[in-house]
């Protein structure tokens, strides 16, 4: 079966080449916006599932859907876009702990079952100046991460500590979940 890739974000991309089996990507068509009174987690959950259905018209395939929320309590933090709404994000969680909530799906497009899991990682962040935001955020230029903070490179340096079960959730694509779906699904991986 070929192995497709629902997304166009180099760290997922880079993170499923670590399992060295051939895949493809393409690009999920979804509208990344959250429901109304939409759980952050549920909101992760549905766009995992919608990014894997959105591509799954391909015949004998398992396609791999994973949405990252960051959130504390019912307050989301997206991808920021732009440079000011990244400062303005860091600035928000300065001192805080942040859910990092990734969820990931994988549909079998032969059987038209999808597996799902959820992988939260907690986050603290230490309390930040405004000048270390500032210098963070015009250095490495985290527009396109939720939560404007790349833990696999300089935004490590934000952060007091982490937590969690599988530290490739934070950057995107829980290898760990992935491997016990594609095992289940009978994908031979080492």
């Amino acid at each position: 079966m070929k192995i497709i890739l629902a997304s166009t974000s180099a760290y997922r991309r880079m993170l499923l080449e670590r399992l060295q089996l051939p895949f493809e990507v393409a690009r999920p068509e979804v509208d990344e916006t959250p429901l109304p009174d939409e759980l952050p987690p549920a909101t992760a959950e549905r766009l995992a599932m919608e990014k894997a259905r959105a591509v799954g018209r391909v015949r004998d395939a398992l396609v791999i859907g994973s949405d990252q929320v960051a959130h504390i309590g019912s307050e989301t933090f997206g991808k920021p876009g732009t440079v000011e709404r990244a400062i303005d994000q860091l600035r928000r969680m300065s001192g805080k702990t942040v859910v990092f909530h990734t969820a990931l799906a994988l549909l079998n497009t032969r059987t038209g079952e999808i597996r799902t899991e959820a992988v939260p990682t907690r986050v603290q962040f230490r309390v930040l100046s405004d000048d270390e935001i500032v210098r963070y955020v015009e250095k490495e230029r985290p527009l396109d991460c939720a939560g404007s903070a790349k833990s696999e490179a300089l935004g490590i340096t934000l952060l007091d500590s982490l937590s969690g079960d599988d530290p490739t959730a934070l950057v995107g694509l829980p290898l760990i979940a992935l491997s016990g779906m594609l095992r289940a699904e009978g994908v031979v991986l080492p």
